[in-house]
């Protein structure tokens, strides 16, 4: 059975004035393995567009994984075309086709004797840039993914966290500025925070980059999240529906696609709101790093607060200091507690419930470059959780 599945060409929102990415085509794609009666993909026909994240979610073994490889040809078709920006893939040299496509997985896949920078700089370096651009070009990708060049340039990947292996990956996936970007669960490795921070750093990107982005994953919860089209699939990557996420959560196509929205279809539309579209509550008692703690204490009794929050030199929300913590303290750098967690205007309405239950109150926000703008409340979600459940009753 052919499996169709066409894509409005649709506004592209934020990411419309940044669109870089190449629209990519399949058209009756099959992959079947020697001494199998069934093929790992059927005859899939989708089109992705341009400057999109389209999610590939379903159950293990449908062959979401083997579909998004066939797109840069890690794993060859057996039928069908595939194109890209309405170039024929399937006859490009495979290893030229590949360095046009950023490629990032679960376990960012790092080079191990490799620094920071020289795996940023790999694939530039094929493409035989010259010293200078290349070393640019890894300051600036280090800066985009939220990494700062002085500190990460020269360490290695077992020196790195695996949130921040993960924006290594990434960044060395776009370092040479392709139009396409495969992700293959990269996420799925890592700690639930780390996690949601992660794709809120991917959704900033995407609103700079504008690349076209195809993501697997079996998490219907970051397929809502990250995506502006799902393809949920089933056996053989049939594609049991491909629509927006407001689409699909609103009227599922069958049973099977029901089952992976799940209970609580209200609740989820909460990550289809982001922290940017709702009202940011007062700030807090605001300080920085290098002020004495005798200064903070005595705004803190100016306005007859409790807890002050610590910007750091670039505005990024550092630490929490209680008043009590002020007396005996030398400096704000080790005063306190470092914060547990906190979101950015990119995150979800469901991240932001989850950060303020986890934090016990209200919980800071941040803007694109991690620096501080304002305060999300309970209040606010809970007034958004109510609203949408008397809008969906």
């Amino acid at each position: 059975m052919e499996n169709t599945a066409a894509a409005e060409p649709g506004a592209t929102g934020e990411g419309d004035s940044a669109v870089s990415g190449a629209e990519i085509q399949l058209e009756n794609v099959t992959k079947r393995y020697p001494g199998t009666r069934e093929p790992a993909v059927g005859d899939v026909t989708m089109t992705i567009p341009a400057g999109k994240i389209v999610i590939l979610v379903g159950p293990s073994g449908c062959g979401k994984t083997t579909t998004l490889r066939m797109i840069n040809r890690l794993i060859e078709p057996t039928s069908g075309r595939i194109t890209i920006g309405g170039e024929d893939a399937l006859r490009l040299n495979p290893d030229q086709l590949r360095r046009k496509i950023g490629y990032a997985i679960q376990q960012a896949g790092l080079f191990p004797h490799f620094t920071v920078a020289q795996n940023i700089g790999v694939v530039p370096g094929l493409l035989g840039w010259d010293r200078k651009r290349i070393a640019d070009r890894v300051e600036e990708m280090l800066d985009l993914v939220g990494l700062d060049p002085k500190v990460f340039h020269d360490r290695y990947p077992r020196q790195l966290s695996g949130g921040q292996q993960q924006r290594v990956g990434v960044a060395r996936a776009l370092a040479a500025d392709p139009p396409v970007l495969l992700m293959d669960e990269p996420f799925g490795a890592v700690d639930p925070i780390t996690r949601g921070n992660l794709q809120d750093e991917l959704l900033r990107l995407q609103s700079a980059l504008g690349k076209t982005i195809v993501f697997v994953t079996h998490d219907f919860d970051e397929a809502v999240k990250l995506g502006d089209k799902i393809a949920v699939l089933g056996t053989g990557s049939s594609i049991l529906q491909y629509d927006t996420p407001e689409a699909i959560l609103a009227n599922p196509a069958d049973d099977t696609v029901a089952g992976f929205v799940g209970a609580g279809a209200s609740l989820k539309q909460l990550t289809l709101l982001r922290v940017r579209e709702v009202e940011l509550g007062e700030d807090p008692v605001l300080a920085r790093l290098d002020e004495s703690p005798a200064d903070v204490r005595r705004k803190l009794t100016e306005r007859n607060g409790t807890y002050a929050l610590v910007l750091d030199n670039r505005d990024r929300p550092a630490r929490w200091v209680h008043i009590r913590d002020l007396g005996s303290a030398s400096s704000l750098a080790t005063a306190g507690k470092p914060l547990g967690d906190l979101v950015s205007l990119q995150s979800t309405l469901q991240d932001a419930l989850e950060a303020i239950l986890a934090e016990g109150g209200s919980v800071p926000v941040t803007g694109p470059r991690g620096e501080y703008a304002g305060m999300i409340e309970l209040d606010t979600v809970m007034a958004t959780v109510q609203r949408l459940r008397e809008e969906h009753s």
